[in-house]
């Protein structure tokens, strides 16, 4: 970008085609996948200038888990580094030689737990994709955002490839270092961006909470996410897919392989379904063919059949006890005018978003809304809806745009008398 006083262009058309980036401008760099060779990397990077782009590719549908199994780095004075986190598990070297540099990542959010699991954390980051979110960019995908910025097109061929595979390819190593190759760059044209709309210190708030957010709590009753689960009526039913899900899972990680690749999800439901009483019934059973063999079936029927043998007392309940407000569908029923008042702030946010030129989830995460006309605070005041956010995480900026809106649209809703 020429200049921070000309907008970026934000359509998928909005100049000429873009141009191809085939390769990176140093070459293809050597995977670093021993102690010595990483040595050298660390040494080059705390030598370096300015921001560090950081990316990681996992083996997604491959592997148990979301590890990292490739890291790219790039730094002014220091060029391009691939690093194999499986020759090189340890990296927190790395990233103490970063640990003041500010790290430029493409959804952060998505990288950062795998990279935790190597010792890498930033203190301080720019978020490539949560920036062209807040700028108003309709496609915030890091190929549409080089192209959009950037006038740069990225060969996008290879993000799913099964990246445990060793010795990597050229062809993906080189799309690899492709990905961090103008990562800096788009960050300065956004930063002046975000400058030009106001919108640069609300960006920077954004990117200091996900540096400092906590790794998430594991998931309670992950078995919940089976897909096809809306197709379960019975408690039963409920239980046998608690246990094949945790045998698959169990299966998965000794194996290191993707729990679907052991038993897919809509294998469960039918055998949740079906309740196959014995092992024949459940080889009739789609998902449970001629190609798995006998061994395999009995360890899933015998997970079926410690489901039901359960007392009714141990049996899962149909949903997991509520943390926070009852879905909005409910509202209605359970409590009308919380329903209204949600449907008042919901439009209060959503107006407020479009003249922000902002998505409304970003604006003020839908989550918070919620709990906030569910339980509106005792003071309903400015103040009052002010503490409210900032005690369910709101940030400044957030509370300046919405705390006002939202504290009118709670109180033109009547409370019962």
């Amino acid at each position: 970008m020429s200049s921070a006083a000309q907008p970026l262009p934000k359509g998928a058309d909005a100049g000429p085609a873009p141009v191809p980036l085939l390769e990176p401008r140093e070459g293809i760099p050597p995977v670093t996948a021993t102690p010595e060779a990483l040595a050298e990397v660390v040494a080059a990077f705390a030598a370096g200038r300015g921001p560090v782009a950081v990316d990681a590719e996992r083996a997604s549908g491959y592997r148990y888990g979301q590890r990292a199994y490739l890291v790219q780095l790039r730094r002014e004075g220091a060029g391009t580094a691939l690093v194999d986190p499986v020759g090189c598990p340890d990296l927190s070297a790395l990233g103490e030689a970063l640990q003041d540099t500010e790290w430029v990542l493409h959804a952060a959010t998505q990288d950062l737990p795998c990279l935790r699991e190597t010792g890498m954390r930033p203190t301080r980051l720019f978020d490539t994709e949560l920036a062209g979110r807040l700028a108003g960019f309709a496609r915030v995908g890091l190929g549409a955002m080089v192209e959009n910025v950037l006038g740069r097109s990225l060969e996008k061929g290879h993000s799913a490839v099964d990246w445990s595979t060793r010795p990597l390819p050229e062809p993906w190593l080189r799309y690899a270092a492709l990905d961090v190759e103008l990562l800096v760059e788009l960050r300065d044209a956004l930063e002046e961006e975000l400058d030009r709309q106001g919108k640069l210190g609300w960006a920077h708030q954004e990117f200091a909470a996900i540096a400092a957010a906590p790794p998430p709590a594991p998931r309670q009753d992950p078995w919940r996410r089976t897909s096809g689960m809306h197709k379960i009526r019975r408690r039963r039913q409920l239980a046998v897919v608690r246990e094949l899900w945790n045998a698959r899972d169990q299966v998965a990680r000794r194996r290191d392989v993707s729990p679907g690749k052991v038993l897919t999800d809509a294998a469960i439901v039918e055998a949740a379904l079906a309740l196959p009483s014995g092992v024949p019934a459940l080889a009739a059973l789609p998902g449970y063919g001629h190609r798995m063999g006998r061994r395999q079936l009995e360890q899933w029927h015998a997970a079926i059949q410690r489901a039901r043998a359960l007392p009714e007392s141990e049996l899962p309940q149909p949903t997991l006890a509520p943390n926070g407000p009852p879905p909005p569908r409910a509202w209605a029923d359970k409590d009308p005018v919380a329903a209204a008042r949600l449907t008042a702030a919901r439009a209060a946010v959503t107006a407020r978003a479009e003249e922000l030129d902002l998505p409304q989830e970003n604006l003020l995460a839908p989550d918070t809304v919620r709990r906030l006309c569910w339980e509106p605070p005792a003071e309903p005041t400015a103040e009052g809806v002010a503490r409210a956010l900032r005690g369910y995480g709101a940030r400044e900026w957030q509370i300046e745009q919405t705390a006002e809106l939202l504290t009118t649209a709670l109180a033109a809703i009547a409370q019962p008398g």
